[in-house]
């Protein structure tokens, strides 16, 4: 009635079992892995009144890198007639640092005081 060696695989089943684990293994390994991406505000603002936004906004957009990607911008009022830059981007985690933003933006020490993250949100 019971067959000693119908529990023991065969050297054709190992065989296929190993090619079927190999191919999966292929299949993901080609399929790209989701991207980490960030969507941040960034408030960044000018020394004075006199500073000229637009400069600001142009060198910050000048900032370009891999997994880096500007948005929508807008000048917001502070005080006795200054504005600040917000504006948008969306980072790749990976590739794109916080400390990588600010250290850029603040290059511009002639035009930019600070930069403040407004907003972070992961998508």
């Amino acid at each position: 009635l019971f067959h000693g060696n119908r529990s023991q695989e065969t050297e054709e089943d190992k065989k296929r079992k190993e090619e079927r684990l190999q191919a999966y293994k292929e299949k993901k390994a080609k399929k790209p892995g989701v991207i980490a991406k960030s969507s941040l505000l960034l408030d960044v603002k000018p020394w004075d009144d006199e500073t000229d936004m637009k400069e600001i906004e142009s060198l910050v957009r000048s900032i370009e890198a891999d997994g880096l990607l500007w948005g929508a911008s807008k000048l917001i009022p502070l005080a006795y007639g200054i504005k600040k830059l917000q504006i948008g981007c969306v980072i790749e985690d990976d590739k794109i640092s916080t400390d990588f933003l600010e250290e850029e933006i603040t290059k511009f020490e002639d035009h930019v005081q600070s930069m403040d993250i407004a907003a972070f949100n992961k998508i």
